[in-house]
Formats: structure tokens, C-alpha cells, sequence
């Protein structure tokens, strides 16, 4: 009778050394999908508490599930990882590419996200019985020599995640951004398991075998990068439904996406999918901001955010040095491009002083010694636990410390209708912080609805544009003096603090839209 079980791979230290780097690689590639995952969250999610626990966990559960299921495949090892290997590259190479489009059709990507996340967590859970049935095949060996392989299996699988945990935040995104940086991890998985089959594996299969194995995973290759050459048009496509507007600049930034649209006149900056003012209209929303809190004798100020150059431009008008602390360079970029006829070329102008680094740990750092007259705060909605920082007890009391005294501090406080507790929250928020006395005021800016501010601002202070203001489109004393009254249907409320340890504020924002009745 004729043995028709295919002979055991090899086991020389060459084969075994070359196993365990094409191990880490794939390894790698697994981590990299799970990192996109959370990028995606925090890009398309806002990257919540709620969506980074189900990924991490839904991610840590598959990779057991992924064990489990792999036992009835542990008979015909080589095949059924190579064909692991083969669903993990295209499932998780193409994961942020199809995630886009259910996002960009759909609206609403977290049961994808889930998933996905499932999906990628077996297959990558797949791999580890798989290769230790591989290896020992053939073998006799006893627990410390089982022990003394998973020991080694393990070092390559942490040392692959380590590279893939280096690679997606200093190679792939920024160089390639999250859907190509992903499709790129992806194609290097599937090489990884070509040359498994075709060096490693190729002795311990029947030839037929091999043959469809090669093919199927050389197939998967040509997948993703007939989707990496056809990326950019597809994202074009998916991005432009979000946006009603025709998008003449899109960009993935270290830290967010940045899309400008135009329609006839109307110029409209977008950060990671949100509003953030439209030429129609922003000068309402940016007279309301700055003015209230200038004073006659104002000569330096301290802005936060703002990286349009909107509330530069209304400071240098009344020759007034400004300190820019934005985060983002590629948002000054574009503000000194394609947004310079909104902003009037302010962001380059020489009262401008543009610092690129993260606002919290400047001010942490005690920023550049300047006392300022006033500090203006123009930060996106706190939609996540990151912008939450910036909107916390903590944040507001290192800003207070670089305000002179009798100076001046303004927040946007996002909608004063819509997201009531948002707005009552930064007042409350600011009261903690010590502020000698919180003014509320709301304006209409049409394109958001009734927007709101809070003015941190010495006792007795009223709300009043300075003497030394131009001729404004919108903005006068008698507007801002009624902005500071409410209807019945909005009144103070009185509402914890927003703390880095108790960030209310995001659960305030998310809980969405006017809470009728509430």
C-alpha cells in the first residue's frame, strides 16, 4: 500500500529561521489591520471609549474564537494557513477601503467596524495552532520541546506586532494614508505567504496543491493592487457623496482628514467630516468670537485652534500681535492656499506667530512666557476623548495662567440650542476653573444654527465691541448685549464640570441633537 501522506517540512535551522521571519511579518500585517480599525473609529466614529473597547476587545476575543475554530483544519496545516493567510490579506488589506464606502453610503460604520474586527481577529487567531501543527509535523516531542516552540512562535509573533505597531504611525499612514497604508500592509502579507508556499512549504504539499495555493494568493495580490492603483478615484467617489459641494482638496493629515469644498462663492472647510465654517456666514460666527473679547488696551493675544486664520485676520485688522497654537501644520497650509482669499493671507502675515504643537502640553510647559491680553480659544466640537482635553477643567486653568491680569478668555461653546448641555457644560466647566465671572452669549450663524460662546472675563465686564474695532459686517454692541439673553426654553444649567478624569462633555455632544423634553 502506497503512502499518499504528503512528506514533513523540513526542519534544518535555515527553514526554521526563514519560517519564523515570514511569522513576524505576517504578524506585522495583523497588527497594522487592528490599528486601521481604530484609526477609522477615531477618523469616521470620532473614536470613542465605547467603539475603541468593542475593537480592542471584539479583537482579543476573535483571536480565541480564531484558535477554536482552527482545530478541525489542524490535519492539513500547510494548506489551511497558507489559505488564512490568503482571506486575512484581502479581508484586511481592503478592510479601511470598504469600511470608507459603508461609511460614506451607509452613515453609520460601527456594526461594520465590528465586523470587521471579528473577521480579521480569527484569521490572525488562526495562525498559532496552525504553525505549531506545522512545525511539530512529523515530530515526536516532549513538553518542554512543545513549550520551547511556542516560547520561540510567540517571540516572533510579538516582535512582527511590535514592527507593525512602529510601521502604521511612522511609515504607512503618514506616507500613504489609512486606506493605501492598509492595502500596502495587506500586499506585503500576501508576499509573506507567497514565499511560505513557494520556498517554504512547496516539499510538504501535494504539487496540485501547491499549484492553487500559489495562484490563489498570487489572485489576492493582484486584488489589492488593482485596489491600491484604483484607490484614489474610489475614495474621490465615496468622499464626494459626504459632501454636497463639489471637493476641490482632499487630505489625510497626521492627525485628521481636511476637505475644502466650493460652490460658486461659497468656500467650506471640513475637519475629519465636520463643519467648520462656510464663507457664507463665518464672519458672524468669528465677530462674535473675537470681539468680546478685545478690550481697548488689547495688544497681544493668544490663539487656540483657529488654524483657518479667520480670527487672525480680524486681530491683525486692529494691529493686534497674535500667538497661533495650532496642532495641525497641513491646516495652515491650506489656510495659506486655497482658504487665503477667506482669511486674507493672515496666517502669514508677521503679527502672526504660528506655533505647530499640541496646545495641552504647551500650555503644560508654561508656553513661551508672554502674558496675554487675551486668550481666544477656537477648537472643533469635543466630539472624542482627545478634543475633550481641551475642553476640561485642567485645560482651562493652564489657559487662564498665561492671561494678564484683567485679561480676557472666549470658548466656543458649540450650539446653544442643539447640544444645550455641550454649552451649559463649558460654563460650568470654566466656573470650576476659576474664572471671575462666566458670560454666556449666542448668536445665529446660519449655516450652523444658534451658536454659542462663554467669555471668562474679570468681574463687572459686559459684552460690547471695543472702540477700536472696524466697521463689522454683523457684530455691534447692541448684538452681543442681546446675545447674552435666553428664552424660557434654555436657561442655565447647572452641570459638573468636565474633568480629564470625567470628560461629561463628549457624552454631552453624542447624546446628539436637542433632547426634546429634556
Amino acid at each position: 500500500m502506497t503512502d499518499k501522506t504528503p512528506p514533513s517540512p523540513p526542519s534544518t535551522p535555515i527553514w526554521r529561521w526563514l519560517l519564523l521571519v515570514s511569522v513576524a511579518i505576517c504578524a506585522a500585517s495583523g497588527l497594522v489591520y487592528e490599528l486601521a480599525l481604530l484609526t477609522l473609529s477615531a477618523s469616521l466614529n470620532g473614536g470613542g471609549v465605547v467603539e475603541t473597547s468593542l475593537i480592542v476587545a471584539g479583537y482579543v476575543a476573535s483571536l480565541g474564537l480564531g484558535a477554536l475554530l482552527a482545530k478541525p483544519f489542524l490535519k492539513a496545516p500547510s494548506q489551511t494557513f497558507l489559505v488564512v493567510e490568503a482571506l486575512l490579506g484581502v479581508v484586511g488589506g481592503a478592510s479601511a477601503l470598504a469600511l470608507y464606502i459603508v461609511f460614506a453610503t451607509v452613515g453609520q460604520s460601527l456594526m461594520a467596524l465590528v465586523i470587521s474586527t471579528l473577521a480579521i481577529g480569527v484569521l490572525v487567531g488562526a495562525e498559532l495552532p496552525l504553525l505549531m501543527t506545522l512545525i511539530q509535523q512529523g515530530k515526536m516531542t516532549d513538553a518542554r520541546g512543545s513549550g520551547s516552540l511556542l516560547a520561540t512562535l510567540n517571540f516572533a509573533d510579538y516582535v512582527g506586532a511590535l514592527v507593525g505597531g512602529l510601521a502604521w504611525p511612522f511609515v504607512l499612514l503618514p506616507w500613504l494614508g489609512m486606506v493605501r497604508g492598509t492595502l500596502a500592509a495587506g500586499m506585503v502579507n500576501i508576499a509573506a505567504a507567497l514565499f511560505i508556499a513557494a520556498v517554504l512549504l512547496r516539499r510538504s504539499m501535494p504539487r496540485v496543491h501547491v499549484f492553487v495555493t500559489i495562484t490563489a494568493l498570487a489572485t489576492s495580490g493582484v486584488v489589492l493592487v488593482s485596489a491600491l492603483v484604483l484607490s484614489s478615484s474610489i475614495l474621490h467617489s465615496a468622499k464626494q457623496r459626504l459632501y454636497r459641494d463639489p471637493i476641490v482638496y482632499s487630505h489625510q493629515s497626521d492627525y485628521q482628514d481636511i476637505v475644502v469644498t466650493i460652490q460658486g462663492k461659497d468656500h467650506r472647510l471640513y475637519l475629519n467630516g465636520g463643519l467648520q465654517y462656510s464663507s457664507r456666514d463665518e464672519y458672524r460666527y468669528t465677530e462674535s468670537l473675537v470681539y468680546p473679547a478685545i478690550s481697548n488696551k488689547t495688544k497681544n493675544v493668544l490663539v487656540i485652534g483657529g488654524g483657518d486664520g479667520l480670527a487672525a485676520r480680524e486681530l491683525i485688522g486692529m494691529d493686534i500681535h497674535v500667538t497661533q497654537v495650532e496642532l495641525d501644520p497641513e491646516v495652515v497650509h491650506v489656510a495659506n492656499t486655497i482658504l487665503r482669499q477667506d482669511n486674507g493671507g493672515s496666517m502669514e502675515d508677521p503679527r502672526v506667530h504660528i506655533i505647530n504643537t499640541d496646545a495641552f502640553t504647551w500650555l503644560r510647559e508654561g508656553g513661551d512666557g508672554t502674558l496675554f491680553d487675551a486668550v481666544i480659544i477656537d477648537l472643533p466640537d469635543p466630539d472624542n476623548s482627545i478634543l475633550a482635553r481641551l475642553y476640561s477643567e485642567e485645560f482651562y486653568v493652564l489657559a487662564r495662567k498665561q492671561l494678564a491680569p484683567e485679561g480676557r478668555m472666549v470658548v466656543q461653546a458649540s450650539s446653544a440650542y442643539s447640544t444645550p448641555d455641550v454649552f451649559w457644560r463649558v460654563q460650568s466647566t470654566l466656573k470650576a476653573a476659576g474664572c471671575p465671572s462666566v458670560i454666556p452669549y449666542h448668536v445665529h450663524v446660519p449655516t450652523f444654527g444658534d451658536w454659542g460662546y462663554a467669555l471668562c472675563a474679570p468681574e463687572g465686564t459686559r459684552l460690547e465691541v471695543p472702540e477700536r474695532a472696524p466697521q463689522l459686517r454683523y457684530a455691534s454692541t447692541e448684538v452681543l448685549q442681546a446675545a447674552g439673553v435666553f428664552g424660557r426654553d434654555n436657561q442655565p444649567r447647572d452641570l459638573p464640570a468636565s474633568t480629564l478624569d470625567r470628560p461629561y462633555i463628549v457624552d454631552d455632544l453624542r447624546r446628539g441633537y436637542r433632547q426634546a423634553g429634556d
